[in-house]
């Protein structure tokens, strides 16, 4: 309340620069004289800090979703979601934030608990806080010293070459369930 009152008194309060009535006759220092500058805000808001080309969406520490999140801006986390998320921005999960989730986002720093598949078509960031269990799949990858994770990491191949080898794995594998068949004496046909 007392930023309210203070800001109405600011209103009311004229500015030391401000133009007064003019003399009938200009004087050389009433046409040098610069408008007043605008009033400041004390406080900025949330919005204007931001650029003006970017939005980001917030869900607060206290908040808990189950859904599907998609969107073309950014997305911080610091309570719970349960679900899928697919942005075309930058996600971020705070410390102290619990995602059971399926990630693919441009960017992804994580600095609390996600549990589920993270895919990031850029940078993925671990902190020393976070703790990931589940595979993990970005361009490039960063560890701090600290941070926990369990499960497949795939980083640094392009599109190409990521094909070429799950394929030639998933052929491999195929090639050893078939002879482990072979060699129980078992057959496809029950």
């Amino acid at each position: 309340m007392a930023l309210w009152k203070e800001t109405a008194q600011n209103e009311q309060r004229p500015m030391p620069n401000e133009q007064r009535a003019m003399p009938s006759e200009p004087s050389e220092k009433a046409e040098k004289a610069e408008p007043a500058p605008a009033p400041v805000n004390p406080v900025a808001s949330r919005r204007e800090s931001l650029p003006r080309d970017r939005h980001e969406s917030v869900l607060g520490s206290g908040v808990s979703i189950e859904g599907k999140m998609e969107g073309d801006g950014d997305v911080r986390i610091a309570g719970k979601f349960k679900g899928d998320i697919h942005i075309k921005g930058n996600l971020n999960v705070q410390k102290g934030a619990h995602l059971t989730v399926k990630i693919n986002a441009e960017a992804v720093t994580i600095e609390g608990e996600v549990e589920g598949t993270v895919v990031a078509s850029g940078q993925v960031t671990l902190s020393e806080s976070a703790q990931v269990v589940g595979d993990l799949k970005a361009k490039t990858l960063i560890v701090a010293a600290g941070s926990r994770m369990r499960g497949n990491v795939e980083f640094g191949w392009n599109d190409s070459e990521a094909a070429k080898f799950a394929n030639g794995r998933a052929h491999e594998a195929g090639k050893t369930v078939s002879a482990a068949r072979e060699q129980a004496g078992v057959s496809r046909e029950l």
